[in-house]
């Protein structure tokens, strides 16, 4: 379906291109035309720029509600986000065709919370598995970042502010955090690098990845443990107390992996309600939020 909406597109895209080329120059129509042409790149890229079928971006993990049901139904996205003039326009498309197609079902909401371990899952408990694999092909992290450590508000905040001044590229929001994580509250870190991100990669600027990548579990303010990705360097994370039982720190890094809401879905949610008075933060101060 994506390659007959594909089709469509760029037909009409080379006739708004000819019309350009024609039309005088200071043609009003000039910029409605590249609007439009703008508007059916975005509509139809998604479909066209996805060169295989969807994989986790970590070994041993299943993608979260919403990466499988885009999985399911790939235009899940741009059906959802294109809006009334996007939905006609595919619609007018498909019809004459006489496709059976019909259009993708709502999104899920990330979900709060972990879903259940799976029987597998409990099994590598057990057996004392460590869950996060090397992609095929890769060397595994070393023994020392096979650990999931336990640190307080305070030494997450200190790793997010060392991340942010070498600007690894996973780390920021520091003010904004601090204010919004319980006080009081226990955090779990675990060096979990996606495949794009396995330490010895490009880092895009002619050297090599040599941080690790790390999922961290936050408990925030209202008691949400919600997630987030921290780059935090190899020296720095051994350096970090190890005090937590190997069979908890197994069933706790399950729990960081399959926990769907992140600080920045948390964030979202929390804006309306962002006061000195509810939470004492103050927004203007600094917008940044954790990401994903």
């Amino acid at each position: 379906m994506a390659a007959l909406l594909a089709a469509r597109a760029f037909t009409e895209i080379r006739h708004l291109a000819g019309e350009v080329r024609r039309s005088n120059s200071e043609d009003s129509s000039i910029e409605e035309d590249l609007e439009r042409i703008r508007f059916l790149a975005d509509l139809c890229l998604p479909g066209v720029a996805r060169p295989s079928p969807w994989r986790p971006s970590r070994r041993g993990t299943s993608g979260t509600s919403w990466e499988q049901a885009m999985a399911k139904r790939p235009m899940g996205w741009t059906w959802h986000t294109t809006g009334p003039e996007g939905h006609a326009w595919t619609l007018s498309h498909i019809e004459p065709e006489r496709r059976n197609w019909t259009p993708p079902p709502p999104l899920p909401d990330r979900r709060k919370g972990p879903p259940p371990m799976t029987l597998r899952q409990r099994a590598g408990v057990l057996l004392g598995r460590w869950p996060v694999k090397a992609p095929i092909g890769r060397q595994p992290l070393p023994t020392e970042a096979h650990v999931l450590k336990a640190l307080d508000t305070d030494a997450v905040c200190a790793l997010y502010e060392k991340a942010g001044r070498p600007r690894l590229g996973l780390g920021k929001g520091v003010p904004w955090l601090r204010t919004h994580l319980a006080p009081d509250g226990v955090h779990y870190l675990v060096p979990d690098p996606a495949s794009y991100y396995w330490p010895g990669n490009s880092d895009g600027r002619g050297g090599k990845i040599r941080w690790w990548q790390c999922t961290a579990l936050l408990r925030m303010y209202d008691g949400e443990q919600v997630s987030s990705m921290l780059a935090v360097l190899p020296e720095t994370f051994s350096a970090l107390p190890s005090t937590l039982p190997r069979k908890e720190q197994l069933r706790l890094v399950h729990r960081a992996r399959s926990t769907e809401r992140d600080t920045g879905l948390w964030g979202r949610d929390h804006k309306a309600e962002c006061s000195p008075q509810s939470c004492g933060y103050t927004p203007e101060l600094n917008t940044e939020t954790g990401d994903r």
